[in-house]
């Protein structure tokens, strides 16, 4: 393992944008082997994904459009931190407002960075499971960028989905890999 003496050392930051959901800042640091170098990195307040469950055999994913890439996809339900928010209890109003079903099982599964190399962003994945329908008087509401719409599928009718490359989103395909191999 490295020496932390000789991790990198920043001289500068500066913010380029501040946006919604993540800063963009360009940071100069001076690497362990003397190069000085601008970094751009992507500030990330950390997003919480859900697994929901209905029953062990059966998994939600939401279809969903996605501008960055033009079209939709399926994937697992997920969501940004806001600020100072629990993660667990971000999974549950995540899980309401997107699928509108609340869990009352909510269990951590791991934790990843999706994209080191320029962000910070933090993914908690949680099993969410004993499944109910929202209160008729919750007042968790979609965003208003979200257009999604939930579906339940087998897990083996999800797991050939992936296979056949219909799921092309990560956080979806590091999903169905946990649950297949806790079968």
């Amino acid at each position: 393992m490295p020496n932390p003496a000789n991790d990198a050392r920043v001289e500068a930051t500066r913010t380029i944008h501040q946006g919604r959901i993540f800063r963009l800042e360009i940071e100069r640091v001076t690497l362990p082997g003397g190069h000085v170098v601008d970094m751009e990195l992507i500030r990330h307040p950390g997003s919480v994904v859900m697994v929901p469950q209905p029953s062990p055999a059966e998994i939600v994913l939401i279809s969903q459009y996605r501008h960055a890439i033009r079209r939709w996809i399926w994937e697992v339900p997920a969501g940004t931190l806001k600020p100072n928010e629990d993660p667990e209890a971000a999974a549950v109003r995540e899980c309401e407002e997107e699928i509108g079903q609340v869990p009352s099982t909510v269990t951590h599964l791991a934790t990843f960075y999706p994209t080191p190399g320029f962000c910070d962003e933090t993914m908690a994945f949680y099993a969410c499971t004993d499944l109910r329908p929202a209160a008729p008087d919750s007042t968790v509401v979609k965003d208003a960028d979200e257009e999604i719409e939930p579906r339940t599928f087998t897990l083996d009718e999800a797991l050939a989905m992936l296979a056949r490359g219909d799921i092309v989103d990560m956080k979806t395909a590091i999903a169905l890999q946990m649950l297949a191999a806790r079968r």
